[in-house]
């Protein structure tokens, strides 16, 4: 059954409901407003995994940031399990397109960050050894993140917001700046990792393949302000195969929605 399909009492007990309510945003800019978000709604199941698309600088990010707590919504709410979001929690993680990967740390030391933040180093060891397995980063512990290549630094990234068991993860374009081999396998990773934990995802994507291959619901976006201006369902199991003929007539039914992007 598809994570989109199941019911909340089916659902694995890693994930939650996230519900977007008629969110907007702005910024102060050189003394005006500048708006970001308008009027967003959005629903994701437990253990849903949701995609999102639009062209750059739409407010994709920002959208991610209120879901994480960074800063609250300038108008609407976010809510997680019926709680409305008022700051940020180890259940709902937000991942970068930069490993962000502190260069003085062992792979070991980056992971357990969020523990010894919140006092925990000592009690959940094994939350660390389960997390580096989780990504078979086992025999790179010890490493460096100079040591690492552009995918294991980012499974690293990966493996240090898996520590803190969370049930939502949020994705930023995590695989952008990876070659495309690199960006294939990780792909394959990601979706391994969600089917085995059951977390809920939210994910930033240019990528519209990358989108179709990993989602249950694809979500494009307008230019800024952003609005939800489409919505798809991808009601096919996994694993996907790229060539496949519905997908590929679906990438090119997204591509069309999407329109000239830009930059």
């Amino acid at each position: 059954m598809s994570a989109a399909l199941q019911t909340e009492a089916e659902a694995p007990r890693h994930s939650i409901a996230l519900e977007i309510n008629a969110v907007s945003h702005q910024f102060e800019l050189h003394g005006g407003r500048l708006p970001v978000l308008d009027a967003i709604n959005l629903r994701l199941a437990p253990g849903e995994f949701v995609a999102l698309l639009g062209p750059s600088g739409c407010g994709k990010s920002t959208l991610l940031r209120l879901v994480a707590g960074l800063e609250p919504p300038s108008a609407g709410e976010v809510l997680a399990d019926g709680q409305r979001i008022t700051g940020p929690d180890p259940s709902r993680i937000l991942v970068f397109q930069d490993p962000t990967l502190f260069p003085w740390r062992t792979v070991r030391k980056n992971v357990a960050i969020g523990l010894e933040a919140r006092g925990l180093l000592r009690t959940h060891q094994a939350r660390i050894d389960n997390a580096l397995a989780l990504v078979r980063l086992e025999r790179f512990a010890d490493a460096y993140p100079h040591q690492l290549s552009g995918g294991m630094a980012q499974r690293a990234a990966i493996a240090r917001a898996l520590v803190n068991d969370p049930q939502l993860l949020l994705l930023d374009e995590p695989f952008g700046k990876l070659d495309s081999l690199t960006r294939l396998s990780m792909q394959n990773e990601l979706l391994a990792l969600w089917q085995k934990v059951g977390f809920t995802a939210l994910m930033v994507t240019h990528d519209v393949e990358e989108a179709l291959l990993l989602s249950d619901r694809v979500i494009v976006l307008s230019d800024r302000p952003a609005r939800i201006v489409a919505e798809f369902v991808v009601d096919k199991p996994q694993p996907r195969r790229r060539d496949d003929p519905d997908l590929v007539q679906l990438r090119q039914t997204v591509l069309a929605t999407l329109g000239p992007i830009r930059d």
